[in-house]
């Protein structure tokens, strides 16, 4: 019988794919008998739950103090300090952090204050814009370097952020690639929708974007392709999410005199919910270090056009499953999307395949298990076997 772990885990709450990714991930490992404690800032927001997971699933906030004399909150320091405390509490064999910074971080102070008291391991996974856009800003740089050099494990969730990685903070050692996947009952095609109604008239085509509405994600394209669609296809566009983009995809809806068939749907926890209306789903962002929100709609049936920058190459065949494009190709964007959309037979056989591929490629128990047969290498491995290379990475710089 496989050894039971108990694992804390720090994540971001946000809808984004790093937050949903660490919660399934934690919530599935929870569910296999594994002991898991959520460290958090506040509660993910697809942490739900659940009566059966009552006795291995647990939540710990780790409140954010405001002290007068500091411009900004004290995250770092109060979840390392929940850390050490969840750790003692709970016997904890290691503590997973997503995303770099804060967490990896806070996660290196808390090992640190606990040596010669319990020897924690530290496993931290990659997501994105903590390598490509905030690690990158050179006032948090080497403190982004070390902490995932410190890390006893590093994953990523592409090969293409495996590759970034090494070529921004020139990493050497091993990093494992463990993708995202989706969980298929929960997003899964439907025959009819008691929604749909709500939205479009039976006559009109539903195209779908979900994102936390950051420049990263380009909604300005979405809006872009979208009104480039409704000249040849009469269609509504669906927008899940909120950020700081909202009222700029308002301004270019407003331009292109489209705002009247945009609804805007703010967050929402049970977004499978919305997707087996969509008819088409665009996520034409600036990168995607994997593109979870695409794979989420192949798996409800729903043809994707995604960017063919980053990870979302490694989800989506290019005219198989779905289709890729540059962020700034409108014109071919509309020109695919006007396609697909004009022709039922050619769509029906592409939401087959996208299915198809979020199902035998993507499948949750690939995944986790991946992760458990990380963690025991982890806990089996000298924790002193990486010291060296760690004290001497501000050097290599």
């Amino acid at each position: 019988m496989q050894q039971k772990l108990r694992i804390g885990v720090t994540c971001l709450a946000s809808a984004g794919g790093s937050g949903i990714l660490a919660t399934e991930l934690g919530m599935r490992t929870a569910a296999a008998g594994h002991e898991v404690h959520f460290i958090c800032v506040e509660r993910p927001v697809r942490l739900r739950g659940d009566e059966q997971l009552e006795s291995t699933l647990h939540f710990h906030h780790a409140m954010v103090t405001d002290y007068p004399a500091l411009s900004q909150p004290l995250q770092s320091l109060t979840l390392a300090a929940k850390m050490v405390e969840v750790t003692k509490e709970y016997d904890l064999d290691i503590l997973h952090v997503h995303y770099a910074l804060p967490h990896a971080t806070a996660a290196y102070l808390a090992k640190q204050i606990l040596c010669g008291v319990k020897d924690i391991a530290v496993v931290t996974t990659l997501h994105g814009t903590d390598i490509t856009l905030v690690g990158l800003h050179p006032s948090i740089y080497d403190v982004t370097r070390f902490s995932i050099e410190a890390s006893d494990a590093i994953t990523t969730v592409s090969r293409w952020l495996e590759v970034r990685t090494r070529e921004i903070f020139g990493v050497e050692r091993e990093i494992d690639v463990i993708p995202n996947f989706v969980d298929g009952e929960h997003f899964r095609p439907l025959d009819s929708h008691p929604l749909r109604g709500r939205f479009a008239a039976p006559e009109e085509r539903i195209v779908m974007h979900a994102s936390n509405f950051r420049p990263v994600k380009n909604v300005k394209g979405v809006i872009d392709v979208f009104a480039g669609i409704c000249e040849n296809v009469p269609a509504r566009l669906l927008l899940i999410g909120e950020g700081p983009e909202r009222r700029l995809a308002e301004e270019r809806a407003i331009e292109h005199r489209v705002l009247d068939r945009v609804t805007f749907l703010g967050n929402h926890e049970y977004i499978e919910q919305f997707f087996p209306l969509a008819d088409l789903f665009l996520l034409p962002s600036w990168h995607e270090s994997f593109g979870l929100v695409a794979l989420e709609a192949m798996s409800a049936g729903v043809v994707v056009i995604a960017t063919n920058v980053g990870g979302a190459c490694e989800v989506v065949t290019h005219g198989k499953d779905g289709y890729l494009a540059s962020p700034d190709d409108t014109d071919g964007m509309i020109e695919i999307g006007t396609s697909i959309l004009r022709d039922d037979e050619r769509a029906r056989a592409m939401k087959r395949a996208a299915r198809r591929t979020a199902e035998e490629r993507f499948a949750p128990e690939v995944a986790v298990e991946s992760y458990l047969d990380l963690y025991r290498r982890v806990l089996d491995q000298p924790s002193e076997s990486n010291a060296k290379s760690r004290s001497s990475v501000l050097s290599r710089r």
